[in-house]
């Protein structure tokens, strides 16, 4: 990624597995250019849920240029003493959530781009 408000993120998750708590950074978008989201969430063991999670948004830009959002999400890992960070290498799906902005099975009626996508390699499905 090439985003400088995210890069010191970027760097510390080159760093490698440094021990729990792990720091998990997405991004989601409308689309696999724009990240609109961000969320963040704390896995503190093993095969551990994640118990803290955060989100930002925000309308106007991309969150991964947005260096007030950098700063959070780094507050954040900080407050929550993560010893790793994992950070997603790519937008991972859109950002609204299924039960909640949209009906559960639906596909999202905002982001027609992802409606026949794979969220993880963003490719077309068959």
């Amino acid at each position: 990624m090439q985003h400088k408000a995210i890069w010191p993120l970027t760097k510390r998750a080159t760093r490698g597995f440094r021990g729990y708590p792990v720091a998990t950074i997405a991004f989601y978008g409308p689309d696999d250019r724009h990240a609109s989201k961000v969320a963040v969430g704390i896995v503190r063991g093993e095969k551990a849920d994640a118990t803290d999670l955060e989100r930002w948004i925000s309308k106007a830009g991309d969150v991964r240029d947005d260096l007030d959002t950098a700063s959070a999400v780094q507050q954040f890992i900080e407050r929550h003493g993560a010893n790793s960070v994992i950070i997603a290498d790519r937008i991972i799906g859109c950002p609204h959530e299924e039960g909640v902005d949209y009906a559960v099975g639906a596909k999202c009626p905002q982001c027609p781009f992802w409606a026949n996508r794979d969220r993880w390699s963003g490719d077309a499905l068959q």
